[in-house]
């Protein structure tokens, strides 16, 4: 418990409350109207609102205002750079006919995810600039769905896009994914998604609650029932431990193929006394195969980075030390998510090629010079983005 929520001196009125027995609750006894010595979190919420905050942030003073104004200028940011990369990706691969491959459904979906968690963000905005939870409890709900749906999805198509990779670059004999396949796939994606959203936003399993300054809502990890821990861990193993799991397994299986392609590729060369048994055609085509694998494992590293801290703190929320779990360190992770988001479009600028052609026709004041590679060694593998 942190310190701020002992020794404060409470009027009669909230004393004579204290014996009512079990209509008391620990909101009630915090409540920061009641308090001596100056503003806590949830100062400004209405008494039927909360009942949505968890007891751990009430004892936390309330931040100074500019934090709050600094942290809605730096969503606005997010928003407008995240809004408007992933909206200009949606738009190039579902009109240019080139990126109009099965594969590059992945694509668009991740960027669809990409999309939506910034489409919240105006509740955040909102929230920090009348300092507190000024939406209460439906735009929690509405911000904590919104954010699973996005953030698990991102995961889950991320590991999708390491099988696809994986498939294009070790196993390419196997045969590119069909539509029908990539379509399945991705049913199987949202199939998978939804429900982890869905049983807290129904009071089904879990609840969506504020968090950090109360302005940005997520998954309950603070509460002490065992119906609580048990839904985390299985959100965490789920969610987090088997995208990440594939995510690293396929790509550790890229690099181990190519490093051993390389070396067999040496070998017969010198045994035949030339320097290469590539020619210029296969090269192009093997750097742009290459490039394209760099942007995903880019990609889904910062993935990992950012999604990781997430993980970590709602484990220790539920099972560790919460006292660590302070509300400043728990305002981090949510903005990480939400840099991913701004990043990851600007990602394929750098590293797809064909992308990149059609960005260079198609919005010729970015200033990109992408030389037109020859007809047959234009690449139609994935690239990959996340969200977050």
């Amino acid at each position: 418990m942190p310190p701020s929520m002992v020794n404060y001196a409470l009027p009669s009125s909230l004393m004579t409350s204290l014996d009512n027995g079990p209509g008391c609750t620990n909101s009630t006894v915090f409540r920061p109207e009641y308090r001596v010595s100056g503003k806590f979190l949830g100062w400004n919420v209405p008494p039927e609102e909360l009942h949505h905050i968890p007891d751990h942030w009430l004892g936390y003073p309330e931040p100074e205002a500019y934090m709050h104004y600094l942290l809605g200028l730096l969503y606005i940011c997010f928003m407008i750079v995240a809004l408007s990369g992933n909206g200009i990706v949606i738009w190039v691969f579902t009109c240019a006919k080139s990126l109009r491959t099965p594969s590059n459904m992945f694509v668009v979906n991740l960027a669809i995810l990409d999309f939506l968690m910034m489409s919240k963000t105006p509740i955040f905005i909102y929230n920090s600039f009348n300092q507190g939870f000024a939406l209460g409890g439906i735009g929690c709900q509405i911000f904590a769905f919104v954010g699973s749906v996005s953030g698990i999805g991102a995961g889950v198509t991320n590991a999708a896009i390491a099988f696809d990779r994986y498939r294009a670059i070790a196993r390419p004999f196997d045969g590119k994914l069909s539509s029908g396949k990539v379509i399945v796939i991705l049913l199987l994606i949202w199939g998978y998604t939804l429900p982890w959203a869905l049983f807290p936003l129904l009071d089904i399993w879990g609840r969506f609650v504020p968090e950090g300054y109360l302005t940005s809502c997520s998954f309950d990890y603070l509460t002490d029932t065992a119906n609580n821990k048990i839904f985390v861990m299985m959100l965490f193993f789920f969610s987090y431990l088997i995208p990440m799991f594939m995510i690293i397994f396929y790509y550790a299986q890229i690099v181990t193929h190519v490093f051993d392609h390389e070396k067999a590729l040496r070998e017969q060369a010198k045994k035949m006394n030339v320097d290469s048994l590539r020619s210029n055609q296969d090269k192009n085509a093997a750097s742009a195969e290459v490039r394209i694998a760099k942007a995903a494992i880019t990609v889904c590293f910062m993935f990992v980075a950012s999604w990781t801290p997430y993980a970590v703190l709602s484990l220790i929320g539920a099972f560790g030390d919460k006292s660590v779990l302070t509300p400043g360190v728990t305002m981090i992770p949510a903005c990480t998510c939400k840099a991913v988001a701004c990043i990851d479009p600007w990602v394929y600028a750098i590293s797809h090629p064909k992308y990149r052609l059609e960005l260079q026709k198609r919005i010729p004041w970015l200033r990109i010079n992408e030389p037109e590679p020859p007809a047959d060694t234009k690449s139609e593998g994935t690239v990959a983005t996340t969200e977050g």
